[in-house]
């Protein structure tokens, strides 16, 4: 549900989004790859924080690491974690947007 509106929302903004990997429909963790024309800005988890809520938390390499850095640590995560959603956003403010969507 969450994955869905987040495709549906980006679209309506003039963005793009989509599921890269399909996870658990009810407990599967979310990673979104966000992406602002094309260039990489980043890779966020939802994750619950101390006030009942979620936001968005960077994980994984550095931004200006190689894209096989990337790669690998997203292969590790499905490993550990088969339930696990990847989801590429790209609009403006693709971390904010994401967070103000589906947290």
């Amino acid at each position: 549900m969450l994955a869905g509106a987040l495709i549906r929302r980006a679209g309506q903004e003039g963005g793009f989004a989509a599921v890269l990997r399909k996870g658990d429909a009810i407990s599967g963790v979310i990673l979104v790859q966000c992406l602002e024309r094309g260039r990489k800005t980043g890779l966020f988890e939802r994750v619950p924080d101390f006030s009942g809520g979620y936001h968005m938390a960077p994980c994984g390499p550095a931004d200006d690491s190689d894209s096989d850095a990337l790669t690998q640590y997203i292969a590790r995560r499905m490993r550990a974690d088969p339930d696990l959603w990847l989801i590429e956003l790209d609009i403006s403010e693709a971390e904010r947007f994401a967070a103000e969507t589906i947290c």
